[in-house]
């Protein structure tokens, strides 16, 4: 690892570490931008200590894992708990890994030095209006949601703030395929929402959320019975599969302003064209704000585009999504009783 940044001059690597204790008193005397951590770790598990540094010294850390079913179970509990990023070594011998994963490596450190950090909070995350029954959503709305880098906290935090019976939700989370289905799992077991990693032709009800699976794109589609998802290969779509743009479209389509569309934390643009689109057809467009943001650039993209209705903090997002899908409801009951 210290060959592969140190071949980069605009990397300094100022300090190295053979287990976790080294590397705390190296993180308080060196004061580094960015930390990379071993999700396997002698004398202390990595996630134990990512959770220490996330509570006494936050700063941004790039994980490092290998495809193992309970390495990616760990890579997203770091991801949870304040991780910015991962980089997977796809073999057993780790210098051959490293060495073919070096551009990947560099481009995440590069990223993370310019992400913002904060203490995870201790607040408990509790569901909006839990006397809201399923009767209260409208059958034929749906959201739309598209997040990258610190995404994965703040989609949990978005679902767990979610009543039971929240109309059908459809996420894209750029993470590779071994991951999905550990984070879906992961999800459901912390959310009231039902949340799967996505099939195709699998129907989205109340009460639903479905993660696109990673390395393919998933659109979504409707019929007389009412929505479902596409999983779908295809090529790379603003270098991203599954890519939040190719959702984005689909709703547009087809839910039209039925839908409400949320652009999350995340490197680069993709998703930024996608909600323009949602916008231009009626829906109501989100975009998560700068400061609550650990990446500004996805939301930033959006909200220059003018695709973004409301810039809203990540916590505030869960109760707007759940006024405007009431509130909209009532707006068409009272049309229809007048009428």
């Amino acid at each position: 690892m210290y060959e592969i940044l140190s071949s980069d001059s605009e990397i300094e690597v100022v300090g190295t570490a053979s287990d976790p204790f080294i590397a705390r008193d190296k993180i308080l005397r060196l004061k580094p931008d960015v930390i990379t951590l071993d999700v396997e770790m002698p004398l202390m598990n990595g996630i134990t200590f990512l959770k220490r540094i996330m509570h006494y010294k936050p700063l941004p850390v790039v994980m490092i894992s290998s495809y193992t079913r309970r390495n990616c179970e760990l890579t997203v509990e770091a991801l949870a708990s304040g991780a910015v990023d991962f980089v997977s070594k796809p073999f057993d011998n780790f210098t051959e890994g490293m060495a073919v994963l070096k551009d990947e490596i560099i481009a995440k450190i590069k990223a993370a030095a310019h992400c913002r950090v904060k203490r995870p909070s201790t607040a408990s995350l509790v569901p909006i209006y839990p006397s809201i029954s399923s009767q209260d959503f409208p059958e034929d709305r749906i959201i739309v949601i598209g997040a990258s880098t610190g995404g994965t906290q703040a989609i949990r935090e978005i679902l767990h703030r979610m009543p039971k019976g929240i109309s059908g939700i459809a996420i894209v989370q750029h993470i590779p395929p071994e991951y999905t289905k550990v984070l879906a799992k992961r999800m459901d077991e912390l959310s009231q929402v039902q949340v799967k990693e996505a099939e195709n032709n699998q129907r989205l009800r109340k009460g639903w959320a479905l993660i696109a699976p990673g390395g393919k794109h998933m659109r979504l589609r409707k019929d007389p019975e009412g929505y479902y998802v596409t999983v779908e290969d295809g090529s790379l779509t603003d270098l991203h599969r599954p890519s939040i743009d190719t959702l984005f479209y689909s709703a547009a389509e087809c839910a039209k302003n039925k839908a409400i569309g949320v652009i999350l934390t995340g490197m680069g643009r993709d998703g930024a064209k996608g909600m323009l689109a949602l916008k231009k057809e009626g829906a109501f467009t989100i975009a998560q704000d700068k400061n609550s943001s650990v990446v500004f650039g996805m939301p930033k993209a959006a909200i220059e585009l003018g695709a973004a209705d409301e810039i809203v903090p990540l916590e505030q997002i869960p109760e707007v999504i759940i006024s405007k899908l009431i509130s909209r409801e009532k707006t068409i009951s009272g049309k229809d009783f007048n009428h």
